[in-house]
């Protein structure tokens, strides 16, 4: 009897030991990471950089507070600010804690508005994903999340995504949104990209109705997408965003940035953290985005992933298996018109980690260091993989 609690169905594999972007298992068995464990140690295992920057870090200080000054806090919020075209920070411990900040602030800033909001609504889409505390996984669209925790939480407005007449609709009915939520790339829900011109069109709204326009970037940020935010591809500049995942290549981190009213919106005691940007993970994080930099890795990711577009398109076409091919950088989700879960096991045990998420849709989050050789393979083996489904040709 396991003495952990049963909260994920693990796969029969523990692996001892990580390089580059392969891991081994206890077994000595090498496997090709397509997944960096959701789309977090975008530089692969042991990379020399992070490692000797987590070494140092921990050899001279891990946590003070922050009821003191940290040093390194305040160079990784400089540094993300100009990245992202914010203004201020907030450093927590995952993507669902920066949510659940961005969560606050918009009601605190509806509260805050003359007239008062007196019960601020957040527009959150369908098949979201925000994250598993009370406030996140209702603001998430996923039943499959929420089921068994109720009740959750009031002041949500739902839409469908990529729909700006359903925004403009909720527009002209409700006077109590004060904000979107919502993911410029969705992740969970199968990699969907919505249309150009979709998060112009909310800023557009937004601007019109004094609504802030928060936008989920723990899977998408961190140069995963060709930019180092995904809506950076659109050229706009969100009142709010949040990141994880990549941040820290594997130590814990989040980060909420805002810019204008929301990034002024807190006082002090009206949020805080007891390890969100300890000197440890702050450390970590610079020089992870050092290495970013250093390696060109933001344009590298729009490169490969452009690459291993056109490879699938080109293997799979007119596989009546393929619904569709889709992606943004190195986020690739290839939708079949079968349930194919079953690849998950069947690409371990051939040395490949791959996901499967909403049953049908094979999600690839690999490493951003991939060589182009690499990124073929991972190519070639998931279309073999795709082949074998029901033994047909």
């Amino acid at each position: 009897m396991t003495t952990l609690m049963e909260t994920y169905a693990r796969l029969p594999v523990t692996f001892s030991h990580g390089e580059g972007v392969h891991l081994y298992d206890e077994q000595g068995n090498k496997y090709l990471d397509a997944l960096t464990g959701l789309a977090v140690t975008g530089l692969g295992h042991a990379h020399p950089g992070v490692t000797a920057a987590i070494a140092a870090q921990a050899g001279r200080l891990l946590h003070t507070s922050n009821l003191y000054q940290i040093d390194a806090q305040q160079r990784l919020a400089d540094r993300l600010v100009a990245l992202s075209g914010m203004e201020r920070a907030f450093f927590c411990n995952s993507g669902a804690e920066a949510n659940e900040a961005a969560i606050k602030i918009a009601r605190l800033y509806g509260h805050n508005k003359e007239p008062e909001v007196k019960v601020p609504h957040i527009i959150v889409v369908e098949n979201s994903f925000h994250g598993r505390t009370m406030g996140t996984l209702t603001a998430t669209g996923s039943r499959k999340v929420q089921a068994g925790f109720e009740p959750l939480l009031a002041g949500f407005v739902r839409a469908p995504y990529d729909d700006v007449t359903a925004i403009e609709t909720i527009a002209a009915n409700n006077d109590d949104v004060v904000a979107i939520l919502l993911e410029p790339v969705q992740g969970e829900s199968g990699i969907v990209v919505p249309k150009a011109g979709y998060l112009a069109a909310l800023r557009r709204i937004c601007d019109d109705h004094g609504w802030l326009l928060m936008l989920d970037e723990v899977q998408s940020g961190n140069g995963r997408t060709g930019q180092y935010f995904a809506y950076q591809h659109e050229n706009i500049l969100p009142d709010v965003v949040t990141t994880a995942k990549g941040l820290g290549n594997g130590i814990p981190i989040g980060v909420c940035l805002a810019r204008g009213i929301a990034a002024t919106t807190f006082k002090p005691g009206n949020h805080g953290s007891t390890f969100g940007g300890n000197p440890f993970a702050c450390a970590t994080a610079l020089a992870v985005l050092e290495a970013i930099e250093q390696n060109g890795l933001v344009e590298r990711a729009g490169e490969l992933g452009d690459r291993m577009l056109n490879r699938f398109r080109k293997a799979l076409d007119g596989d009546n298996r393929v619904v569709e091919i889709r992606g943004k950088g190195l986020m690739l989700g290839i939708e079949l018109a079968q349930p194919c879960t079953e690849l998950v096991k069947k690409a371990l045990a051939a040395g490949l980690l791959i996901n499967v998420t909403h049953e049908r849709v094979i999600r690839l989050l690999p490493p951003l260091v991939l060589t182009d050789a690499q990124a073929d393979e991972i190519v070639d083996r998931v279309c073999a993989h795709i082949r074998e489904l029901d033994g047909a040709e």
